[in-house]
């Protein structure tokens, strides 16, 4: 098994964001506090050629981290309440990124529990791209930090298990435009996965 400090470098995110969608299945997000959680769900947004994606009419001041290098986080506020997160991907100035779906608590549940008083169910802790925000403790401080160097406290890390050899794929979910692709992907039979 590797070591759980085995950070996912620069060129895993350096690649379309629909093969670095599914290769963050099961990896895990960490925050340097002590909480965890293993990536169950996923969906690729592929910038201009994608009208979904909130880079599709190019780089404004909200969208700015999308376009950076890969490996940073791109973090944006949604329907007034709610922040989610997306690891950027292809090469800086391309606008592509991963949207993070859902995770499975690993550690730090306490923690997760405290940020998020009202959920009734450790499984409901990080499923949906809001709950797992509020659960891990990411927010708009967020927004453009480099996952592979942790220097903004949160990394992604292989622990050695693989992808899924066949995982679910759909349509993406919550969204008006492109609602045909087939960018979703999650952790089969995953109780944590946000819906089925």
């Amino acid at each position: 098994m590797r070591d759980r400090r085995d950070t996912l470098g620069r060129a895993f995110y350096q690649r379309d964001p629909r093969v670095v969608a599914v290769a963050l299945l099961n990896k895990v997000l960490v925050n340097a506090d002590g909480r965890s959680g293993r990536i169950v769900e996923t969906e690729a947004y592929n910038g201009a050629q994608d009208p979904a994606a909130h880079s599709w009419r190019g780089q404004t001041a909200r969208n700015a981290t999308m376009f950076g290098a890969p490996g940073l986080l791109y973090v944006y506020f949604t329907y007034g309440m709610h922040w989610c997160s997306n690891p950027v991907c292809g090469e800086a100035g391309e606008g592509v990124a991963v949207l993070l779906r859902a995770l499975a608590p690993l550690s730090g549940l306490e923690m997760m529990r405290a940020a998020r008083p009202s959920c009734r169910s450790d499984r409901d802790l990080c499923r949906g791209p809001a709950r797992l925000c509020q659960a891990i403790g990411i927010n708009g401080t967020q927004d453009g930090i480099d996952l592979v160097d942790g220097s903004g406290g949160f990394s992604i890390v292989d622990d050695g298990v693989p992808p899924p050899d066949a995982p679910m794929v759909t349509a993406r979910i919550g969204i008006t435009r492109a609602v045909d692709k087939p960018w979703r992907w999650y952790v089969p039979d995953d109780p944590h996965v946000s819906r089925r």
